[in-house]
């Protein structure tokens, strides 16, 4: 765009602009973390910390394995199976430093998930906790990895509590269904050999893929999107600019709840480290007493979350009574943040959940709502370096929104570029020229831009809903349900409709087992016009997620036509 007007709204001392080249590469920035704060803790899980000089040496040594394998070199894949554990930033950082590609890979993936990752990314290498290794052995014949480094949970804990959780796991909750790869090593041998193995630092440029990140699917098969180092580092600088302003080296604590094999985890915990901070993995945050009972071990200061994640802590006894007075940083994504959700966390915790946007093919940051700011419904401004446009279905720009006339005429699909855009999508260059084009990205969200600079989602392209010709968006409907108080959680769908060609149905999980249609479509009727009225209204005990908790409306969908 040439005008960028977000930039007079933009707040105190942040630039337009960063410089996405002040590291050579990701494994620069972790030498410089370590040299700077050797002795601090960088990641706690399950009970034990380790330091940045431990992190240092432990990823080391899994490089120098990696390193010395007869048919690994710079540039292969790399894939990791597991949920937050300390291996995971060990092996992230070893992979990188070896200077290979991450692959993550969802814990929970079905075999012909994880068959059609392994096939597409070529991993030849994978570390995987023991829990999920039946499932690569079904599919082992037919992908390229031919060194599997298997885990248990406990491995990087101190004895006896290491043999404790292991035997735990495996024998009293037989949690780690029987397998068998022939050829299967330990971590702690592929440490015990890169320890003695020479490893040297492999020629690296910005430009080098870092990570083969792989989109969720809901679309169709998914799709690697390829991030170099320059564009992850591009969005640390970027995002780090945006929520810093406060904080203090080496003092900060940072609550992870979401899995680090998602873009948005991965990348907000590596934008922590330049500061020497702590940051605690949590394991299983479905388990929300267990989740409180873990934050209440700590005095944090940031912490980053999805809209559901949020609204069940606000509803988990206990939650209401931890120590608030450090925090700083409430970042909420994936997913919209509802305002109900937003005004109760400020309440109860005295801290504002700031809204960012992003994309797994952004690295993943684009655009965030100023700190200390109340939510607003917008996504906020585009972060430093990044260009935001609305486009019509010929591509063409459209004009900002002034708060008058129709808004309809401002609103199309948000288009970005910036240096987190990416490459590509791995090996699919129909894909990439789909999305890309004369430098924009095409987010596939739509939205409009207002004259202070602010863009606002209202909806996935995908996911609008036509009624009688009028354009229904479900996070609008979605939004509206939030508000009343005997619903906990609800998904808006469009189902065919002889007269208006689709309705909207909305399926609802409430707290109030005498909640009907009837009081549903009162509340509606308060809030949105005609057409937009859900005509079908369903209630469930759960709806289904993504792994960081995102509602799955395509699932939602199928299972209303089914």
């Amino acid at each position: 765009m040439s005008e960028r007007i977000w930039l007079q709204h933009y707040p105190e001392g942040i630039p337009a602009d960063i410089d996405p080249d002040k590291y050579d590469s990701l494994p620069d920035l972790l030498a410089r973390t370590v040299a700077k704060f050797p002795e601090r803790p960088a990641f706690h899980n399950l009970g034990r910390s380790i330091t940045y000089r431990e992190l240092d040496q432990l990823s080391r040594n899994f490089a120098a394995y990696l390193q010395n394998l007869p048919d690994l070199k710079p540039g292969d894949a790399v894939a990791i199976m597991s949920p937050n554990l300390l291996q995971y930033p060990v092996a992230l950082f070893g992979i990188l430093r070896a200077g290979m590609v991450v692959v993550n890979v969802n814990p929970l993936y079905t075999p012909r998930e994880l068959e059609h990752q392994l096939k597409d990314s070529g991993a030849k290498a994978m570390l995987i906790v023991e829990n999920f290794a039946r499932t690569l052995q079904q599919v082992l014949a037919n992908v390229p990895v031919r060194h599997v480094i298997t885990t248990q949970i406990g491995d990087l804990l101190p004895a006896p509590k290491r043999w404790l959780i292991n035997f735990v796991i495996k024998h009293a909750k037989k949690m780690v269904p029987k397998w068998k790869i022939d050829g299967a090593i330990t971590l702690d041998t592929a440490l015990a050999r890169g320890a003695v193995a020479k490893f040297t630092p492999p020629a690296m440029s910005r430009e080098d893929i870092a990570f083969l990140q792989y989109t969720g699917g809901t679309t169709g098969v998914s799709k690697g999107a390829m991030l170099t180092h320059r564009n992850i580092l591009a969005n640390l600088e970027q995002t780090g600019m945006w929520i810093s302003g406060s904080f203090r080296e080496g003092q900060e604590i940072v609550i992870a709840p979401l899995p680090m094999y998602h873009i948005f985890c991965l990348t907000s915990t590596m934008s922590f480290l330049k500061w020497g901070s702590l940051t605690v993995l949590i394991t299983n945050p479905r388990d929300l007493p267990g989740f409180v009972k873990e934050m209440a071990q700590w005095k944090f200061s940031v912490m980053t979350g999805v809209n559901t994640l949020f609204n069940g802590l606000l509803n988990t006894p206990g939650f209401d009574r931890l120590d608030f007075s450090a925090l700083k940083v409430v970042i909420g994504g994936g997913a919209a943040v509802q305002k109900p959700v937003a005004e109760r966390w400020q309440q109860v915790t005295g801290a504002y959940l700031t809204e960012a946007y992003g994309l797994t093919e952004t690295s993943p940051g684009v655009c965030c709502i100023p700190l200390a700011t109340p939510w607003n419904g917008t996504i906020g401004l585009p972060i430093p370096s990044t260009d935001v446009s609305i486009r019509d279905e010929s591509f063409q720009p459209l004009p900002v929104w002034h708060g008058t006339g129709e808004i309809e005429k401002s609103t199309g699909e948000i288009c970005v570029r910036g240096p987190q855009v990416m490459n590509g999508y791995w090996n699919n260059p129909q894909e990439t020229a789909n999305v890309i084009q004369d430098g924009w990205l095409k987010t596939g969200d739509i939205g409009y831009l207002d004259s202070e600079g602010r863009v606002t989602i209202t909806d996935r392209k995908k996911d609008v809903i036509l009624v009688s010709g009028f354009n229904v968006y479900p996070n609008e409907i979605e939004s509206v349900l939030a508000m009343h108080p005997d619903i906990i959680e609800c998904a808006a769908v469009g189902v065919a409709d002889e007269k208006s060609g689709e309705a909207v149905k909305v399926v609802i999980v409430s707290k109030n087992p005498k909640l009907d249609k009837a009081a549903v479509m009162a509340h509606c009727k308060l809030h949105l016009t005609g057409y937009k009225l859900p005509r079908h209204v369903a209630f469930t005990d759960a709806l289904p997620k993504s792994p960081i908790g995102k509602i799955l409306r395509r699932e939602v969908r199928d299972a209303t036509h089914a």
